[in-house]
Protein backbone atom coordinates (compact mmCIF):
# COMPACT_ATOMS: atom_id res chain seq x y z
CA UNK A 1 0.00 0.00 0.00
CA UNK A 2 1.23 3.50 -0.87
CA UNK A 3 0.52 5.77 2.08
CA UNK A 4 -0.83 9.28 1.69
CA UNK A 5 -2.64 9.94 4.98
CA UNK A 6 0.23 8.73 7.17
CA UNK A 7 4.02 8.60 7.04
CA UNK A 8 5.70 5.33 7.96
CA UNK A 9 9.35 4.47 8.37
CA UNK A 10 11.55 2.10 10.35
CA UNK A 11 14.89 3.25 11.77
CA UNK A 12 17.05 1.35 14.25
CA UNK A 13 14.26 -1.19 14.77
CA UNK A 14 11.81 1.57 15.74
CA UNK A 15 8.72 1.95 13.53
CA UNK A 16 7.45 5.53 13.32
CA UNK A 17 3.83 6.00 12.22
CA UNK A 18 2.95 9.67 11.81
CA UNK A 19 -0.61 10.78 11.12
CA UNK A 20 -0.24 13.12 8.17
CA UNK A 21 -3.33 15.28 7.64
CA UNK A 22 -2.15 18.34 9.60
CA UNK A 23 -4.52 20.71 7.79
CA UNK A 24 -7.43 19.04 9.67
CA UNK A 25 -5.46 18.32 12.86
CA UNK A 26 -4.97 14.77 11.57
CA UNK A 27 -8.67 14.03 11.52
CA UNK A 28 -9.32 10.46 10.47
CA UNK A 29 -11.01 9.42 7.26
CA UNK A 30 -11.41 5.95 5.78
CA UNK A 31 -8.07 6.22 3.96
CA UNK A 32 -6.17 7.05 7.14
CA UNK A 33 -7.78 4.23 9.08
CA UNK A 34 -6.91 1.70 6.38
CA UNK A 35 -3.33 2.95 6.24
CA UNK A 36 -2.89 2.87 10.01
CA UNK A 37 -4.19 -0.70 10.13
CA UNK A 38 -1.83 -1.82 7.38
CA UNK A 39 1.23 -0.05 8.78
CA UNK A 40 0.70 -1.36 12.32
CA UNK A 41 0.51 -4.93 11.04
CA UNK A 42 3.72 -4.43 9.08
CA UNK A 43 5.47 -2.85 12.08
CA UNK A 44 4.67 -5.89 14.18
CA UNK A 45 6.72 -7.99 11.75
CA UNK A 46 9.68 -5.75 11.01
CA UNK A 47 10.33 -3.60 14.10
CA UNK A 48 10.79 -4.01 17.84
CA UNK A 49 8.72 -1.02 18.96
CA UNK A 50 6.06 1.15 17.29
CA UNK A 51 5.58 4.87 17.92
CA UNK A 52 2.38 6.57 16.76
CA UNK A 53 2.36 10.37 16.63
CA UNK A 54 0.86 13.27 14.69
CA UNK A 55 2.29 15.77 12.23
CA UNK A 56 1.86 19.46 12.95
CA UNK A 57 0.31 20.96 16.05
CA UNK A 58 -2.17 18.19 16.85
CA UNK A 59 -2.15 14.46 17.47
CA UNK A 60 -5.61 13.62 16.12
CA UNK A 61 -8.91 15.51 16.15
CA UNK A 62 -10.93 12.30 15.75
CA UNK A 63 -13.32 11.53 12.93
CA UNK A 64 -13.04 14.06 10.10
CA UNK A 65 -16.58 15.34 9.73
CA UNK A 66 -15.69 18.03 7.22
CA UNK A 67 -15.66 15.84 4.14
CA UNK A 68 -19.29 14.71 4.28
CA UNK A 69 -22.12 16.80 2.83
CA UNK A 70 -24.50 15.52 5.50
CA UNK A 71 -22.70 14.09 8.51
CA UNK A 72 -25.95 12.75 9.95
CA UNK A 73 -26.05 10.27 7.07
CA UNK A 74 -22.72 8.66 8.00
CA UNK A 75 -23.13 4.98 8.88
CA UNK A 76 -21.45 5.24 12.27
CA UNK A 77 -22.12 1.64 13.27
CA UNK A 78 -20.70 0.35 10.00
CA UNK A 79 -17.64 2.59 10.18
CA UNK A 80 -16.89 1.50 13.74
CA UNK A 81 -17.33 -2.17 12.91
CA UNK A 82 -15.57 -2.23 9.54
CA UNK A 83 -12.87 0.45 9.88
CA UNK A 84 -12.24 1.45 13.49
CA UNK A 85 -12.35 -2.01 15.00
CA UNK A 86 -9.67 -3.50 12.69
CA UNK A 87 -7.45 -0.47 13.31
CA UNK A 88 -7.82 -0.59 17.09
CA UNK A 89 -7.36 -4.38 17.19
CA UNK A 90 -4.20 -4.07 15.12
CA UNK A 91 -2.74 -1.64 17.66
CA UNK A 92 -3.99 -3.50 20.74
CA UNK A 93 -2.86 -6.90 19.44
CA UNK A 94 0.46 -5.70 18.02
CA UNK A 95 3.13 -8.19 19.17
CA UNK A 96 5.67 -5.43 19.90
CA UNK A 97 5.40 -2.61 22.45
CA UNK A 98 3.44 0.39 21.17
CA UNK A 99 3.81 4.02 22.22
CA UNK A 100 1.42 6.87 21.49
CA UNK A 101 3.47 10.07 21.42
CA UNK A 102 0.70 12.64 21.82
CA UNK A 103 2.23 15.86 20.54
CA UNK A 104 -0.94 17.98 20.68
CA UNK A 105 -4.72 17.81 21.08
CA UNK A 106 -6.27 14.33 21.00
CA UNK A 107 -10.05 14.56 20.77
CA UNK A 108 -12.90 12.12 20.25
CA UNK A 109 -11.76 9.01 18.42
CA UNK A 110 -8.29 10.58 18.29
CA UNK A 111 -8.01 10.41 22.07
CA UNK A 112 -9.06 6.77 22.02
CA UNK A 113 -6.68 5.94 19.20
CA UNK A 114 -3.92 7.15 21.51
CA UNK A 115 -5.24 5.09 24.43
CA UNK A 116 -5.13 1.90 22.36
CA UNK A 117 -1.32 1.87 22.64
CA UNK A 118 0.51 0.14 25.47
CA UNK A 119 2.11 3.39 26.70
CA UNK A 120 0.90 6.95 26.19
CA UNK A 121 3.43 9.77 26.50
CA UNK A 122 2.03 13.26 26.04
CA UNK A 123 3.51 16.69 25.62
CA UNK A 124 2.34 19.07 28.32
CA UNK A 125 0.74 21.21 25.59
CA UNK A 126 -1.52 18.28 24.67
CA UNK A 127 -4.96 17.49 25.99
CA UNK A 128 -7.46 14.65 25.78
CA UNK A 129 -11.15 15.23 25.15
CA UNK A 130 -14.08 12.85 24.90
CA UNK A 131 -15.97 15.30 22.72
CA UNK A 132 -18.77 12.95 21.65
CA UNK A 133 -21.56 14.24 23.92
CA UNK A 134 -21.14 17.71 22.42
CA UNK A 135 -22.69 16.40 19.19
CA UNK A 136 -25.12 13.93 20.75
CA UNK A 137 -22.95 10.80 20.59
CA UNK A 138 -21.37 8.37 23.05
CA UNK A 139 -17.63 7.70 23.34
CA UNK A 140 -16.53 5.14 20.78
CA UNK A 141 -13.31 3.81 19.21
CA UNK A 142 -12.62 1.91 22.42
CA UNK A 143 -13.03 4.85 24.77
CA UNK A 144 -15.56 3.09 26.98
CA UNK A 145 -13.09 0.21 27.33
CA UNK A 146 -9.80 2.04 27.84
CA UNK A 147 -10.91 4.92 30.07
CA UNK A 148 -12.46 2.98 32.98
CA UNK A 149 -9.53 0.56 33.03
CA UNK A 150 -7.01 3.39 33.14
CA UNK A 151 -8.56 5.98 35.44
CA UNK A 152 -11.63 4.39 37.01
CA UNK A 153 -15.39 4.84 36.81
CA UNK A 154 -15.77 8.30 38.35
CA UNK A 155 -13.25 10.11 36.17
CA UNK A 156 -14.38 8.24 33.04
CA UNK A 157 -18.03 9.11 33.60
CA UNK A 158 -17.22 12.78 34.11
CA UNK A 159 -14.97 12.87 31.04
CA UNK A 160 -17.73 11.35 28.90
CA UNK A 161 -20.64 13.42 30.24
CA UNK A 162 -19.01 16.84 30.47
CA UNK A 163 -16.65 16.44 27.49
CA UNK A 164 -14.10 18.61 29.31
CA UNK A 165 -10.55 18.99 28.08
CA UNK A 166 -8.21 16.89 30.22
CA UNK A 167 -4.72 18.35 30.23
CA UNK A 168 -1.77 16.05 29.74
CA UNK A 169 -0.73 16.67 33.34
CA UNK A 170 -4.22 15.80 34.62
CA UNK A 171 -4.28 12.70 32.44
CA UNK A 172 -0.99 11.57 33.94
CA UNK A 173 -2.07 12.34 37.52
CA UNK A 174 -5.35 10.45 36.99
CA UNK A 175 -3.68 7.37 35.52
CA UNK A 176 -5.15 7.82 32.04
CA UNK A 177 -1.67 7.95 30.48
CA UNK A 178 1.86 7.02 31.48
CA UNK A 179 3.51 10.45 31.61
CA UNK A 180 3.35 14.11 30.58
CA UNK A 181 6.58 15.72 29.38
CA UNK A 182 7.50 19.38 28.85
CA UNK A 183 7.19 20.26 25.18
CA UNK A 184 10.80 21.42 24.90
CA UNK A 185 12.20 17.94 25.55
CA UNK A 186 9.27 15.89 24.29
CA UNK A 187 10.75 14.47 21.08
CA UNK A 188 14.05 13.52 22.68
CA UNK A 189 12.22 11.84 25.55
CA UNK A 190 10.02 9.81 23.21
CA UNK A 191 13.08 8.74 21.25
CA UNK A 192 14.84 7.62 24.43
CA UNK A 193 11.79 5.64 25.56
CA UNK A 194 11.47 4.01 22.14
CA UNK A 195 15.16 3.06 22.09
CA UNK A 196 14.83 1.46 25.52
CA UNK A 197 12.02 -0.79 24.32
CA UNK A 198 13.68 -1.47 20.95
CA UNK A 199 16.75 -2.85 22.71
CA UNK A 200 14.78 -4.85 25.30
CA UNK A 201 13.53 -8.45 25.50
CA UNK A 202 10.72 -8.44 22.93
CA UNK A 203 9.34 -11.86 23.86
CA UNK A 204 9.12 -10.86 27.52
CA UNK A 205 7.38 -7.62 26.56
CA UNK A 206 4.83 -9.60 24.56
CA UNK A 207 4.00 -11.74 27.58
CA UNK A 208 3.96 -8.73 29.92
CA UNK A 209 1.19 -7.27 27.77
CA UNK A 210 -0.68 -10.57 27.81
CA UNK A 211 -0.51 -11.22 31.55
CA UNK A 212 -1.38 -7.69 32.69
CA UNK A 213 -4.40 -7.51 30.39
CA UNK A 214 -5.60 -10.95 31.51
CA UNK A 215 -5.73 -9.77 35.12
CA UNK A 216 -8.96 -7.83 34.48
CA UNK A 217 -10.82 -11.03 33.68
CA UNK A 218 -9.03 -13.60 35.84
CA UNK A 219 -9.46 -14.56 39.46
CA UNK A 220 -6.36 -14.77 41.64
CA UNK A 221 -5.78 -18.50 41.13
CA UNK A 222 -6.10 -18.25 37.37
CA UNK A 223 -3.83 -15.22 37.24
CA UNK A 224 -1.16 -16.89 39.39
CA UNK A 225 -1.25 -19.93 37.12
CA UNK A 226 -0.85 -17.75 34.04
CA UNK A 227 2.06 -15.90 35.65
CA UNK A 228 3.77 -19.20 36.40
CA UNK A 229 3.24 -20.51 32.87
CA UNK A 230 4.55 -17.39 31.15
CA UNK A 231 7.42 -17.00 33.59
CA UNK A 232 8.40 -20.58 32.83
CA UNK A 233 8.58 -19.66 29.16
CA UNK A 234 10.66 -16.59 29.95
CA UNK A 235 12.98 -18.58 32.19
CA UNK A 236 13.77 -20.96 29.33
CA UNK A 237 14.52 -18.17 26.85
CA UNK A 238 17.87 -17.03 25.52
CA UNK A 239 16.99 -13.51 26.61
CA UNK A 240 16.82 -14.58 30.24
CA UNK A 241 20.18 -16.32 29.98
CA UNK A 242 21.66 -13.23 28.33
CA UNK A 243 20.10 -10.94 30.93
CA UNK A 244 21.60 -12.87 33.83
CA UNK A 245 24.98 -13.15 32.11
CA UNK A 246 25.03 -9.41 31.39
CA UNK A 247 24.07 -8.66 35.00
CA UNK A 248 26.93 -10.79 36.30
CA UNK A 249 29.36 -9.29 33.80
CA UNK A 250 28.16 -5.76 34.59
CA UNK A 251 27.33 -4.88 30.99
CA UNK A 252 24.26 -4.01 28.95
CA UNK A 253 22.41 -7.13 27.70
CA UNK A 254 22.20 -7.78 23.96
CA UNK A 255 18.74 -9.25 23.45
CA UNK A 256 17.85 -11.11 20.28
CA UNK A 257 14.52 -9.39 19.89
CA UNK A 258 12.14 -12.21 18.96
Amino acid sequence: MVYSAIDYRVEDQIAWLTLNRPDVLNGMNDQMRAEITDAVRIAGKEARVLVITGKGRGFCSGQDLGGASDVTQIDLEGALRDEYEPMLRAIYDCPIPTISAVNGPAAGAGANLALAADVVIASEKAYFMQAFALIGLIPDAGGTYFMPRNMGMAKSMGAALFADKISARQASDWGLIWEAIPDEGFQDHVMARAKTLASGPTAAYRNIKKVIRASFENGLDTQLALEAKLQGEAGNSRDFAEGVLAFNEKRKPQYEGR
